[in-house]
């Protein structure tokens, strides 16, 4: 019997190979040279991030299906790497100090980072399911392990627990739904798929329908949309804050170019279906996170709710199933990178070790002790509330924009309501650092090289994207999968 091996495209995936060769080789570094400073563990990890986004660039305009179609070079996949290897750059240069300061700055944690955004590449470029899943597995597992990495911490190894429970039992959903695709249609690929469904018409078949149920069920899960969401504020509150910054931006955009790859190229023909599915999710999303994040008073959890209400704005540009929509997906991801990792950078900064503060009414006369601090701050609670001048009032903008084209006013109009909802509790950070007497003394800020890097990108991403927009647009408009 001949067995043929299909061919090996090692460029379409040279990107990922030398991602995850910095991953080894941080590993295996820090195991046989002890004597060897964390922090350049660190540094060794950002630059090959930065090296990864120039290779990644030289792709740009390319459309490459390799290894037998399951994965494919795209501008879509392209631009969500980008969004993955801005947010792990962040997320290091965050690290490097924190790491230190709260006795966990082991090498491993570098290379758990590097592995999780490995699994994130996978992911966005998965052009079947099977790969998909290998990508999302390799993503879990990372994420799970540095939800507990403060290992003497019950409130961490709470949350890596849960992280666990809750990936375990979506990824039974979501192979449950791969299983009943791949037995209706006979294939996981996703091309494939959408081509039976087309030309077979089965756009009723019990199995495809039941496993698209099950999809968006998996999918929930991992993008915490409610009614999936229950633990996913207990594991950001209790993952080290350098994770939570983490779990929050490329993990979960990984997540959506997921959503949007399977549903848009397999399962559009069913749109009529699952498109009442995802406006009722999106609805439920941003109202229950909105709702219940003015009532916390600890600013991790606060922010855990606040992640879930923009992932049902998310949602509503799903539900459009439109080239506008996807683009400003696309867009509005890249904005919440820099805006959410910005906030989490100045909790960072302000915390020390056995006492983190992360109390709302910690922040109190922020602005009179730390006042550039207190302005960064603002800087990011006003983008994330959606006013303008700043990114996040952009993205919502051309969200909102997407679902009203698309003739989804009322879907519009709770969206708009939900973001004035969320003005609430994003100023009553700032009214608390300005216009409240402190209520604990300030230990002066030692602000590392790096975490001062850190806050200038994301300030820079959060204003400069708010003001000039168009090019970013632009390139999200050319990277979408519907013509």
């Amino acid at each position: 019997m001949e067995i043929t091996v299909p061919p090996f495209d090692i460029k379409s995936i040279a990107p990922i190979i030398l991602v995850t060769i910095t991953g080894i080789v941080v590993l295996i570094t820090d195991v046989f040279l002890k004597k060897l400073p964390k922090e350049t563990l660190g540094y060794f990890s950002f630059l090959a991030v930065l090296i990864t986004g120039v290779i990644i660039s030289s792709q740009l305009g390319t459309t490459v299906y390799s290894f037998s179609n399951t994965f494919v070079v795209d501008d879509f996949s392209i631009f969500f790497n980008f969004i993955f290897l801005i947010s792990t750059a962040i997320v290091i240069l965050m690290s490097v100090t924190y790491l230190r300061q709260e006795g966990i700055n082991y090498g491993e944690y570098y290379t758990l980072i590097l592995f999780a955004t490995v699994g994130m590449m996978l992911m966005a470029g998965g052009a079947d399911l099977i790969t998909i899943f290998l990508g999302l597995e390799i993503m879990s597992i990372s994420l799970y392990v540095l939800a507990g990495f403060r290992r003497d911490r019950l409130d961490s190894n709470e949350a890596s627990l849960k992280y666990f429970l809750l990936g375990a039992f979506s990824t039974c959903f979501l192979l449950y739904g791969i299983a009943l695709l791949y037995g209706a249609t006979g294939t996981t690929n996703i091309n494939e798929i959408g081509t039976f469904i087309t030309n077979n018409h089965a756009y009723s078949n019990p199995m495809i329908i039941m496993g698209t149920c099950l999809l968006i069920i998996g999918f929930g899960f991992k993008t915490a949309s409610v009614p999936f969401h229950k633990w996913a504020p207990d594991v950001y509150q209790g993952a080290p804050t350098s994770v939570t910054a983490f779990m929050s931006a490329g993990p979960k955009a990984a997540a959506f170019a997921v959503f949007l790859r399977v549903f848009l190229v397999s399962l559009p023909g069913l749109e009529t279906k699952w498109s009442v599915i995802l406006w009722v999710m999106s609805v439920l999303t941003m109202t229950v996170g909105n709702v219940v994040a003015i009532t916390q008073t600890n600013i991790k959890r606060m922010l855990a709710y606040s992640s879930i209400a923009h992932a049902g704005y998310v949602l509503m540009a799903i539900v459009t199933a439109s080239s506008l929509g996807t683009a400003s997906i696309l867009f509005y991801l890249l904005v919440y990178v820099f805006m959410n990792l910005g906030a989490f950078a100045v909790i960072m900064v302000l915390g020390k070790k056995g006492k983190e503060n992360l109390q709302i009414d910690d922040y109190s006369g922020l602005g009179y002790k730390h006042p550039v601090l207190a302005i960064t701050m603002s800087i990011f609670m006003f983008s994330l509330a959606g006013i303008p001048p700043f990114a996040g009032f952009m993205g919502k903008f051309y969200i909102f924009s997407s679902a009203i084209k698309s003739g989804y006013i009322v879907l519009a109009i709770i969206g708009v309501i939900n973001s004035v909802i969320s003005v609430y509790y994003y100023l009553r950070v700032t009214v608390v650092m300005y216009m409240k007497q402190p209520v604990r003394e300030f230990a002066p800020l030692s602000l590392s090289p790096f975490i001062i890097l850190a806050l200038i990108i994301t300030i820079w991403g959060t204003i400069h994207l708010g003001i000039f927009p168009s090019r970013i647009i632009e390139f999200a408009q050319e990277s979408v999968l519907l013509p």
